[in-house]
């Protein structure tokens, strides 16, 4: 088994994941954390998953925002009629990804659609056996429309082989998460390969749980194990730095996080719906948390001297990865016009 500090050598200062990690990460069927064990998957509670995606993220940040996002993905294997669930899971390599963006057209056939589109930012794009998009129906070249007179959008999988990559990822960090664009060019794709991201073909209580309430907690649980790798990294820099207080923070934080699991989960076993309010607790908590994250590590960094920003150091590499992952959407603060 790969250990920890192998895998941050192997990875300091990479622009990919190396073949070995990789392979390392189907060993461990990492990506399969949410896919039901029907088809192959190790089918994880709520908080099971979350505490597996923090320790990855604790090990390196590329490594756990890529197993995230893509294990994320193939939570779409929920989406899919269990005939195509199974073909595609069959193969333990299986790996989706893409872009929750809607770029594109899917020109309806028959039984079959024509996609064409320019989609950003797919995480783990070198590493996928197929691409996640959503597409707007088209039908001889206008959108389809429902019956409010909204465009109908639908999600596809597409195999790599019919997918061009375009490497355009610039950012200060997370730069082994492979995280680039990618277009499709007038492919056909039979109408079973696509799927609408809130219609399941299981019964599971992960199936139930609001999309915004999987983003926030994922996310949040990558920020955590950042965190912990940042403290790890500062106290080996300035061992009297003292850090035992903010530990200890990020441990509270963290159970916090999956105390939420728990408690969404027990709400769904009774067949209750999750209240808006408590979608609206869950995010104000990730807001608040980042918030504070950002302050304490920013505050550490400050004692840290010189060596923390040379590039061959770990913590430079965690710093840039933490400070490029809070410009995720999801919880980017919002400008103060005050």
């Amino acid at each position: 088994m790969l250990n920890t500090e192998f895998i941050r050598e192997k990875l300091l200062g990479v622009s990919i994941i190396p073949e070995d990690i990789i392979d390392y990460i189907h060993e461990q069927k990492w990506l399969q954390i949410w896919v039901p064990k029907q088809y192959g998957g190790l089918g994880f509670s709520f908080k099971e998953g979350l505490k597996t995606l923090k320790q990855i993220a604790e090990i390196d940040g590329s490594l756990g925002w890529m197993v995230t996002l893509c294990s994320g993905a193939n939570y779409f294997a929920r989406n899919l009629s269990p005939e195509v669930a199974k073909e595609l899971f069959q193969n333990p390599k299986t790996c989706f990804g893409g872009s929750g963006m809607i770029c594109g057209t899917a020109e309806q056939k028959e039984d079959s659609f024509i996609i064409e589109g320019t989609w950003r930012f797919a995480t783990g794009a070198p590493h996928l056996s197929h691409f996640t998009l959503n597409a707007v129906i088209t039908k001889n070249g206008k959108p389809v429309l429902d019956s409010e007179g909204n465009e109908i959008v639908r999600s596809f999988i597409i195999p790599k082989e019919k997918v061009e990559i375009i490497p355009d990822w610039k950012a200060m960090g997370m730069k082994a998460t492979g995280t680039y664009s990618f277009k499709v060019n007038q492919i056909e794709i039979h109408e079973r390969y696509s799927f609408i991201y809130n219609e399941f073909f299981t019964n599971a209580v992960l199936d139930k749980i609001p999309f915004r309430i999987f983003a926030d907690l994922t996310l949040l649980a990558n920020y955590i194990g950042l965190a912990f790798h940042f403290a790890e990294e500062a106290l080996a820099i300035r061992p009297l730095i003292g850090l035992s207080n903010f530990n200890l923070y990020l441990k509270n934080q963290e159970e916090k996080i999956y105390n939420f699991a728990v408690e969404i989960e027990q709400i769904l076993k009774r067949n209750k719906e999750v209240s808006a309010e408590k979608q609206s607790e869950i995010h104000q908590f990730g807001e608040q948390l980042l918030k504070e994250l950002t302050e304490r590590i920013l505050q550490i960094y400050y004692q840290l001297g010189i060596r923390a920003s040379h590039t061959d150091e770990q913590i430079h590499q965690v710093f840039c990865d933490y400070f490029t992952v809070t410009q995720h959407a999801n919880f980017r603060m919002k400008p103060n016009n005050s």
